[in-house]
Formats: structure tokens, sequence, C-alpha cells
């Protein structure tokens, strides 16, 4: 049901009441202008804007028809699965809509077919919002990140005597940083405003940042960048979790992708900012344009986090933004639920036995934390592979070289387009997955290889980002398998990254040994494993999740059974009453849209309805009879 069609109609004020009088006086004043959460009125939103719920909605045309029925889960599709083909495997989305919904949609579609206009107000507005900010917000973390491996190639290595190991050394120490201060925010980011946390973590990094242009030996600039890590550590899981509890499925690797531009921005503006500083600001005021850099990232980074006490919205259920109306704070969470993801708060259940012991019983935290260890290792980009190969030709200026480094990054945000762009609107994670990792496998592959033409190494250092375009259709992709759980997801999403960077903190000093740059056979083979894992592993996601999904069929409205298998076809009484009977019992459905002795089939399997008859005698027992359906399809 299109939930917000009703959006245009009754927008009348509720009636003058000294309590709605009270709560207007406090929001005069200053204090209006200042984010706290919102706190709505479901029902009276609900009722003022006359939008039934889709039990409400059915009971009443279920009443036109004067049908009594009891309170009992909606049905929209029957179907049987004899003779499903093979490849209906890789249909992500085979158990979650009917088939005529499915074959309404289409990929070329930006909004889904059935978005009504306040939907669809509402997604730019998160768009504008959120994302946008998202966007902007990474693009200086990971300024802030990789300015580092700008710098070294410019002149802090001679400057501050940076000799043998040093640069991978620092790098594994501001991920060591940012790994240990992820271990709080598993409780924090689902209990506590992100429009509080976040835009302080960013002054902090931003603060620390700028303490690095003071930088005169390598004892300091580890314990600057130890600490960029920890101001760092909360930002990019808190901006995945964000994502998630705002968007749908089928909405959120795009949105997801947009964030990663951020990250490709970084990458690219960082070559570039150094380039320009070197030029321009080298030994201005006495200052070496590394120096500067770090000054200019600073100067970036905290404005960002003071606009992001405004800009970040928190979560549905705890909304925080003063951009957002009543009405659409309730719509976004609605139409979370009409797709049955939970949006309530159950951050209390974090120090609750029973919720550790679910999580860990189940497959989705380990599997999808190791999609994302192999993630965080995919790729040779983080390694300054490509940066420190251009240094190694000897033929570029130090000028040339840090604007030669922004190629590939610009190529990046390309990959993650296509890559993101085609799991939502093609519906199919694992097919994007298996996309980029294969373009990825084979940059790798032909690095690993080296002895190659030199236009080929180009050509494999320019898909060295396909390795990145995956992170966030994995983190999509563990959230729509734990909808139901957000305290979990949370959870999940938290050891995701942390167990990925963390990886990185030893896989780099084992596989990325600066000594070795800019050959890495070591760290290009590992790259190119980890691509192949990768795919290996997201089938094997795809069959458990498959396997949940049929599961939890029934709560999307479809009924299963397999008439090949000698399961027996539901029952369809007069009534609309569907009656499923499996290993586990008997249950019972309501049939949207049911007309008595008429339905409308989705298998081309003989289907029986059964009609009961009632006799005279109240003694004597129900007869069953055997009738076929009028319509087949």
């Amino acid at each position: 049901m299109a939930i917000s069609k009703y959006f245009k109609i009754n927008r009348a004020r509720p009636e003058s009441s000294p309590e709605t009088d009270l709560k207007d006086s406090k929001g005069k004043g200053i204090w209006r202008y200042i984010p706290h959460e919102r706190i709505i009125d479901e029902d009276a939103i609900r009722a003022r804007l006359n939008l039934p719920t889709a039990e409400e909605a059915l009971a009443q045309e279920r009443s036109n028809k004067d049908l009594d029925t009891p309170s009992l889960p909606i049905a929209y599709e029957i179907r049987d699965e004899a003779n499903r083909k093979w490849w209906k495997f890789f249909d992500e989305y085979e158990y979650r809509v009917t088939k005529k919904t499915a074959s309404e949609h289409k990929w070329y579609h930006w909004f889904d077919k059935n978005d009504t206009p306040a939907e669809k107000k509402l997604i730019i507005k998160l768009d504008v919002i959120l994302c946008f900010f998202a966007f902007v917000m990474y693009w200086v973390k990971y300024l802030d990140q990789t300015n580092i491996n700008n710098a070294y190639v410019s002149g802090m290595r001679e400057d501050i005597g940076m000799r043998g190991n040093d640069l991978v050394n620092t790098q594994s120490i501001y991920t060591v940083g940012a790994i240990v201060f992820q271990l709080p925010f598993m409780y924090m980011i689902h209990r506590y405003p992100s429009n509080r946390l976040l835009p302080l973590m960013d002054i902090g990094w931003g603060l620390f940042t700028l303490a690095l242009y003071t930088t005169q030996n390598v004892g300091q600039l580890q314990a600057y960048r130890f600490f960029v890590g920890v101001f760092e550590s909360a930002f990019y899981p808190t901006i995945n979790y964000l994502l998630g509890s705002w968007y749908t499925p089928t909405e959120y690797a795009r949105r997801g992708g947009m964030f990663y531009w951020g990250q490709m921005l970084g990458v690219l503006t960082a070559g570039l900012l150094q380039a320009a500083a070197y030029d321009k600001l080298h030994f201005v005021n006495g200052l070496e344009g590394w120096r500067w850099m770090f000054i200019i990232d600073a100067i970036i980074t905290l404005p960002i986090g003071i606009i992001g006490f405004w800009a970040l919205p928190g979560i549905p259920s705890k909304c925080h933004s003063l951009f957002f109306s009543d009405e659409e704070i309730f719509l976004a969470r609605e139409r979370l639920r009409r797709i049955k993801v939970n949006v309530e708060d159950d951050s209390d259940s974090f120090f609750t036995k029973a919720l550790w012991k679910d999580m860990l019983s189940q497959w989705k935290i380990y599997l999808f934390v190791f999609l994302n260890v192999l993630g965080w290792n995919n790729s040779n980009a983080s390694s300054g592979s490509y940066i420190l190969w251009l240094r190694s030709l000897e033929r570029f200026s130090v000028v040339k070289v840090n604007q030669l480094s922004a190629i590939t990054p610009a190529l990046g945000v390309l990959w993650i387009w296509l890559t993101c762009s085609g799991s939502d609107l093609l519906r199919s994670r694992f097919g994007a997955i298996a996309f980029s990792q294969t373009f990825n496998f084979l940059g790798n592959l032909m690095l690993a290889i080296w002895e190659i033409p030199e236009p080929a190494k180009w050509f494999a250092f320019m898909l060295q980002y396909f390795g990145w375009a995956m992170i966030a259709v994995g983190y999509g992709w563990m959230g729509d398998s734990m909808r139901s759980t957000p305290q979990q997801r949370a959870i999940t999403t938290i050891c995701m990254n942390m167990f990925g960077q963390s990886s990185t903190a030893f896989t780099a000093i084992l596989v990325w040994r600066t000594v070795e740059a800019p050959r890495f056979l070591k760290g290009y083979t590992f790259s190119a494993c980890c691509a192949f894992s990768i795919i290996i592993v997201s089938f094997v996601i795809l069959a458990l999740y498959k396997r949940e999904e049929r599961q939890r069929a029934a709560e999307n409205g479809i009924i299963i059974y397999d008439s090949a298998k000698g399961e027996p076809a539901p029952e369809l009484l007069p009534d609309g009453t569907v009656v499923l009977s499996d290993s586990e019992g008997k249950h019972e459905y309501i049939m949207a849209n049911h007309e008595h002795t008429d339905i409308e089939l989705t298998s081309k399997t003989t289907f029986v309805v059964a009609q009961r008859e009632i006799s005279d005698s109240e003694s004597e027992s129900d007869k069953v009879v055997n009738v076929e359906p009028k319509r087949k399809i």
C-alpha cells in the first residue's frame, strides 16, 4: 500500500490546547535553532492525515465485502516452486516482492515505481542533508588520512629524517588508534545522537591534523597520527549505520557509493592540494610546502565539524534534525516498517545475554565481517603503490607526480558508481560485488606479474579502486539481512569496520613494506587473492541469505510451497483465509484482494482451492470440496 498518498490531504493544524500552547512557547527564541530530539505523536499524525495501517486498510476492504474474518497476517501471493529456474537463485528479491511487483520494476528508474511524491521529496531531502554532508565529511576525513603519502614524496621524508619502513609504521600506528576507540561505539552509535558525537570527533581530528605541521621528527609524527586515528574512529561506521537507518535496501548502495565518492575526492584533491601547496607556498613564512598541506586540511576540516551539529539527523527513532517535519519523520519510519525494517529503539538490549547469544549463533556477523576484512585488503591503493611507482620512473617533477596521482581516484568515482548503481537498480548485491572484483583481480594479477609493457601497468593501476567499489554494497547487504535487529546491526557495523581496518595494521607491514616499492610482489599477489576470495564468500552469503529470505517469505505476504517435493498446496477458503500446513503445523493468512472463488495464480502448476460447505446440522463435520480456480497464469 502506498502509505504516503494520504500526505496531501487534511494538513490542518490540531486545535489549540494548553499543552500545545506550552510546547509552542518553548519552541520560541534561540533554542528553536538548536538540534534536539523530535518527539512525535504517531497516532495523532496518522489520525490527522487519515492514514490507516495496512491491516486497517485490509480490514476496511473486507468489511465492505461483508466478510467477517479474524485479524490474520496478509498474503499477497501463493507461489508454487515446482520447476523453478536455476537462475532464480541469483534473484535476491525473489522472496521479498511478488512476481507482479517484480515485473513492474524498471532498472533505469532512479525512484521506485511505488514511491509517492511525498516519499520522493523525503528521499531528495535525505540525499541533500545526510548523504551530501556524509560525502563532504568523508572527503575531509580521507584528505586528512592520505595527505601523509603526498607529504612523504614532497619533502617530509628528508625534512624529519624518515628512513626504511617509517612510512608504513606510521600508517599502522594511525590504524591502531582508529581501531581501539571504535569499541565503545558498538553501543554509542545506536544509543546517543550522532549529530553530537561525530562533529566533536571531527573537530578533534581537525586539531591534530593542524598539529602535524609542527612535526620535527618521526616520534612526533607518529604520536599526532595516532590521535588523528582516535578521533576518526567513529566516523566511518557511524555514517554507514545512519545510511542504513534511513534508506531502504534498494536505495542504500547508491547513497553509500556517493558517500565513497568523498574518499575518492579526498585522494584526488590530496595530490592536487599538495601540488599547489608545494608550487605556491613552499617556504612561505619559512614553512615547507608539505607543512602548508596540513594547515590547509585543518582549515577545511574544522568548519565541517561545526556544520555537522545541524546537518546530521540522527536515526528515525531518535531524529534530531530541524529540517524534517513531524510528518516526514513519521513517513521515514513508516516506509521502513512497510518492508519489515525494525525502526524501534532496542539499545537497552546491548547488555543482555539474549542479544549476544542470538547474534553470535548466526552466520551473519562472521561472514560479513570476513567479507569486509577481505575488502580492506583487496586494493593496492592504500599502500601508495601507484604514486611510489610514478616517483620510481624518475621522469616526473614533484608537482607532476602529485597531479598524476589524481587520475586513479577520479576513475574510482566511476568504478564506484557503476558497482553501487548496479547493486541497487539491478537488485543484485552479489552481481555488483562479482563485477567489481573481477576487474580488481585482473589489475592486481597484472601488477603481480610486473614484467609487462608500461602501458599495461598504467592500465592495471587505473583499475585499483575497483577494489573498494564493493564496500558500500557489503554494508548495505549486511543491513538488509539484519533489518529486524537494529542493535545487532550497529554492533556488526562496528565489527566489520574494526576487524577490517585492524587487519591492515599487520598486512601492511607484511606485504606492503616500503623498501619493496614499487614492485610489491607480495602485496599485489595478496590483493589478487583477496579479490578472488570476496567473490567466493559473497556466493556463500547469497546462498545463506536466500535460504533465510525463503523462510521469511510469509512476512512479505508470499506463501511458498513446492509441489514437486510433495509439499501440500495451501487451502484457500471462500472467506479468503489461506491455510498452510508444514512441519511446524498449520498457519493461517488473509488473502488480499480475494474474490470468493476467484484467485490469480503465479505458477502454471494446477492449484486446488478448498471450498468449505457447512451442513444444516451443527453436529455434522465440515466437508471440503476441491474446485479448480477460474483464472490461471
